[in-house]
């Protein structure tokens, strides 16, 4: 696992932040343990990277909990959206004009995300954030 992020590292050089962040809106589900229950919170990104998200939601989730997310990207082009599954932490929590900001930090690499970004940030398709 380790070494996959270092390599991730190694392909997108440092600017500022470890990866390079697109600002990319999509869908986002996520789930995480409450209370002994299974929670499900829904939200949009504002930005993703390989190695995180950070998500808009009205409903918060506290910092140090362990969530696993889907995200559904789609295109002009897709016929259909594609589902990109990860897990991490909720590493920052913030409001912002009435909704929830959540900085999740993935436990590995968004491999099958990595190759999305980069396919369409050559054909300029993607806006990106390096800072």
């Amino acid at each position: 696992m380790c070494e996959r992020m270092n390599q991730t590292k190694r392909n997108y050089p440092r600017q500022g932040r470890t990866y390079r962040r697109f600002d990319l809106q999509f869908p986002v589900r996520i789930r995480f343990q409450s209370g002994g229950a299974q929670q499900e919170v829904e939200g949009i990104s504002k930005n993703i990277s390989v190695g995180g998200l950070l998500v808009r939601s009205t409903v918060p989730i506290q910092r140090h909990t362990s969530v696993s997310f889907i995200i559904s990207l789609h295109g002009s082009e897709a016929v259909r959206p594609v589902h990109v599954m990860g897990e991490g932490e909720v590493v920052r929590l913030g409001e912002q004009e009435g909704a929830y900001l959540m900085a999740v930090r993935c436990d590995e690499p968004v491999v099958h995300l990595e190759d999305f970004l980069r396919e369409n940030d050559e054909l300029g398709l993607t806006g990106h954030n390096p800072s």
